[in-house]
């Protein structure tokens, strides 16, 4: 493989991560600043609203995993 190929293998797995990475953090802070407001609203469903906010946050913390397993398969393979 040429020098240039190499290079633009670990510019994609990086660019890759790095916006997984990004959108994740969005994501999570949408997430819970949308937990907290609902519970400042109606204190007594805070246990069921912080429940639900943590399934969110892992569903969406499965994405920039995913991303550095594509990121892995583009430098490796």
């Amino acid at each position: 493989m040429s020098f240039m190929s190499e290079a633009f293998k670990y510019l994609a797995a990086s660019i890759a991560a790095g916006l997984a990475a990004l959108a994740a953090a969005l994501g999570n802070g949408k997430v819970i600043s949308k937990t907290l407001e609902g519970m400042a609203r109606q204190p007594e469903s805070a246990d069921n609203l912080r429940a639900t906010m943590f399934i969110g946050v892992g569903l969406i913390e499965a994405v920039p995993i995913l991303a550095i397993v594509v990121a892995f398969l583009i430098l490796f393979l």
